[in-house]
């Protein structure tokens, strides 16, 4: 599908300008019948063809620069969402950066991972990936993660699971430079480490001529204003969504979960494809590197946000979120250590997947 320029279907052209234009209808209007179903609509189309377009960039620039633009893309237009919704105010955004944070670690190393792990073993017996791409990840996700949403709880410069401003340049910044050295070495330094095992000589050869600049490069754009629409369409279906969790009687900040898995779900189908073609490294490139990049930019930003407009910011994380977290990065250090995973490896990440949904409804 990608061996020729310009050869992705017209309606992965057509969706995201659609989709952007539905978005600018419904801004700011209360959605109601069919218009929400519309509107739910514009969004499953926008995510398939976000997919599409990724992988045409992806086999343009080469991996792992291809993995690493998808998880900056998504996480970007997550950092403004957040951001945007930090300065509107409301009930419950003071922890709202921590909860979509924490979504998102979960969804990824235990929803995307169990996943990816479970597809490639059921195809291919037994889902082969590099050790030595896949620890780094997992090192510089474990206390990226620690410092911004453990420690805080700790803490007692200021009351309740806060950072004081000093502590929260301090933590923006450690986060900007973990994330940037890991950039380095998964680009530069080691790029071979983030390459599929026993990768041919010439990329070529398995996936086709690459897509001339041009194709990448409109590819790019309609990546990027199918993410909007993503992001836009979650936020205005928002209110239907809360109306849902409250009948449910879910916790508010099950409303972030939602909003997170609707947002990861460009790079869940992308990692989701990687697995089915037995190219398990690029799933997990795709699905550590978003984990990565969220942390990464999302704590200095709304560090920056905190410090600059004075708005309470809640980081720390509650007894049983911490506990999830520790037997997440404790399963994840055990199946990423030997670089081979069967189907109970990704069926333990699922069910600890399963277990954080479940007790995010019922607490």
């Amino acid at each position: 599908m990608l061996a020729r320029p310009f050869s992705l279907p017209l309606w992965t052209i057509g969706v995201p300008v659609a989709a952007c234009a539905v978005l600018g209808a419904v801004w700011g209007r209360p959605l109601d019948g069919f218009v929400a179903i519309g509107v739910a609509a514009a969004l499953i189309a926008s995510v398939m063809a976000a997919v599409q377009h990724a992988e045409v960039v992806a086999h343009r620039v080469g991996e792992p620069f291809g993995a690493l633009i998808l998880a900056l893309a998504v996480t970007v237009i997550e950092v403004s969402l957040i951001v945007s919704l930090k300065l509107s105010g409301g009930t419950g955004q003071a922890s709202l950066a921590r909860d979509t944070v924490f979504a998102t670690v979960m969804i990824v190393c235990n929803g995307i991972v169990g996943l990816c792990l479970l597809v490639g073993a059921l195809r291919n017996h037994v889902a082969v990936f590099r050790v030595e791409g896949s620890s780094p990840a997992l090192a510089v996700l474990i206390p990226l993660t620690t410092l911004s949403l453990v420690l805080p709880q700790f803490t007692t410069t200021t009351a309740g699971p806060t950072y004081s401003n000093s502590q929260f340049a301090f933590a923006g910044l450690m986060s900007l430079l973990l994330f940037g050295v890991y950039v380095f070495v998964q680009t530069i330094r080691h790029r071979e480490h983030f390459l599929p095992p026993n990768a041919p000589g010439d990329p070529r050869a398995e996936h086709g001529e690459p897509p001339a600049r041009s194709a990448a490069i409109v590819a790019f754009a309609l990546l990027c204003a199918a993410l909007v629409a993503v992001v836009g369409l979650a936020k205005a279906l928002a209110p239907g969504i809360e109306a849902v969790v409250r009948t449910i009687g879910a916790p508010s900040s099950f409303v972030g979960i939602i909003i997170a898995l609707i947002v990861l779900l460009p790079e869940t189908g992308a990692a989701f494809r990687a697995a089915l073609h037995n190219r398990m490294q690029i799933s997990l490139n795709l699905a550590l590197g978003s984990a990565l990049a969220t942390i990464g930019l999302t704590i200095p930003a709304i560090g920056f946000v905190s410090i600059v407009f004075g708005m309470p910011m809640t980081l720390g994380l509650p007894p049983k979120e911490i506990v999830l977290l520790l037997l997440t990065f404790a399963v994840s250090t055990i199946t990423l250590a030997s670089g081979r995973a069967t189907v109970l490896h990704g069926t333990v990440h699922l069910v600890v997947f399963a277990a954080f949904l479940f007790l995010s409804i019922v607490p």
